[in-house]
């Protein structure tokens, strides 16, 4: 049975650097990132949250039909609305698939301190500086503390998401912990 594994976590926890390595251990593995297929939308560097919204059918269409060929799926993206996490885990559930949730969480201190530091020691993905603007925009480190405080809210609510936590600097240990979840 093909799985949709839901990476859920706040921005900068490590769910796009831990779908990479996922996908490079296991061949055949599509890494559905939205933020990364944002970034094929013209104009998305001017409108960040439209790219999302116009991209969000593209991937749930593209997660259908490849779960639906027998192939896993890894989707590292925060949803907190339980109505968009209910799409996407229709979207396996429709063909037959497995949803899987593991949520990667740190401290909510440690979350702002990765958030505002992610990025800046390595190859930064296109799309953080859109996402640095945005969350200070709509209250900087309170809104990370918001965001932080519903992931939890939200685990505890759903029963079979697994909690992965994910320490700045433990990202083997995190890949390790991640990889043994699944099984």
């Amino acid at each position: 049975m093909s799985r949709l594994v839901h990476l859920n976590g706040p921005p900068g926890i490590g769910k796009s650097t831990l779908a990479r390595w996922y996908v490079e251990d296991h061949p055949g593995v599509l890494n559905c990132d939205v933020d990364v297929l944002r970034t094929l939308i013209g104009g998305w560097q001017s409108d960040f949250p439209r790219a999302g919204a116009l991209i969000r059918p593209a991937a749930l269409a593209m997660i259908q039909a490849y779960l639906g060929e027998g192939h896993d799926v890894v989707f590292p993206q925060m949803l907190i609305d339980p109505a968009e996490l209910a799409r996407f885990e229709e979207s396996a559930t429709n063909v037959g698939a497995q949803y899987v949730e593991r949520v990667l969480m740190d401290t909510a201190d440690a979350t702002v301190a990765r958030f505002h530091r992610r990025g800046r020691s390595g190859p930064d993905d296109p799309w953080h500086d859109q996402v640095r603007r945005i969350v200070a925009d709509q209250g900087g480190d309170a809104l990370l503390a918001q965001k932080h405080a519903a992931l939890e809210r939200l685990l505890a609510e759903r029963p079979h998401a697994v909690l992965i936590t994910s320490s700045e600097g433990a990202i083997e240990e995190t890949y390790r912990s991640l990889v043994a979840s699944l099984g």
